[in-house]
């Protein structure tokens, strides 16, 4: 959690009601634009605002990272089929149940050479409103399952839907994750026009990206497929986050 950001706005806060002669108004106004500041840098998790989110690459080599949240699902074997087609490794960020209900598939996820990482037990929709120790739970739960049908151990974790918050950034540092986000959200469970989705990704491609899809639907499978061409008509190489984690260990 970055402290220097409620320190400086407190001060400003503190400087603006001395500007104002301590008007009830400036309060309000200082208590909005706070609370607007928290909000923010809690669902934009590329602000780094509670945690230090792993977002893209530093890189001028055009290679990008292709990452999957929600899955294991009926659709994951048709973006397993489609990227071993073309020879391409990707993250999958799965969830606890999921693997529980698609255990065949997630063990085909790594045996075909992916990288796996935890995205809690149950994706709860309360998610930014759990305890702490809720959310150490809905990880190492995960984790759990992941060893047992799986037989490896990840230290990859993406929270569930970008949110990060004091409680999820202490669940995070307890259990020993690293935390990856992205920079190019394709919005593909929002939005249902696949020519939108695939143009709002090439739109706000840049080496080094880290590209947020699901495996979850047919319409982002052949999004994918379009994605996948246009990679490969533009020169652009693939890369795992884990390779970054490895990298950055070793400098």
């Amino acid at each position: 959690m970055k402290h220097y950001s409620f320190i400086l706005l407190y001060l400003f806060w503190n400087i603006f009601v001395y500007v104002f002669n301590g008007s009830i108004w400036m309060y309000v106004f200082c208590f909005i634009l706070f609370s607007a500041t928290v909000v923010w840098g809690s669902f934009d998790i590329q602000l780094k605002y509670f945690i230090n989110s792993i977002t893209q690459k530093r890189t001028k080599i055009k290679e990008v990272a292709l990452t999957f949240d929600d899955g294991p699902t009926e659709f994951t074997p048709k973006f397993l089929d489609i990227l071993k087609k073309n020879n391409v490794k990707a993250t999958f960020f799965c969830i606890g149940k999921q693997i529980e209900k698609f255990p065949e598939t997630f063990q085909r996820i790594i045996a075909e050479g992916h990288i796996i990482g935890n995205h809690t037990y149950s994706h709860s929709n309360n998610t930014g409103f759990l305890s702490s120790p809720k959310m150490i739970e809905e990880i190492e739960k995960c984790d759990e399952v992941i060893s047992k049908i799986g037989n490896i151990k990840t230290d990859l974790y993406r929270p569930p839907f970008g949110v990060t918050n004091p409680n999820i950034a202490k669940a995070i540092s307890k259990t020993q994750k690293k935390s990856i986000g992205w920079n190019v959200r394709s919005l593909d469970t929002v939005m249902d026009n696949e020519k939108k989705i695939y143009n709002r990704i090439i739109k706000n491609l840049k080496p080094g990206s880290i590209i947020l899809l699901h495996d979850t639907s047919e319409k982002t499978y052949l999004v994918l497929v379009e994605l996948l061409l246009f990679l490969k008509r533009e020169n652009y190489s693939t890369f795992t986050v884990d390779s970054m984690i490895n990298s950055t260990n070793n400098d």
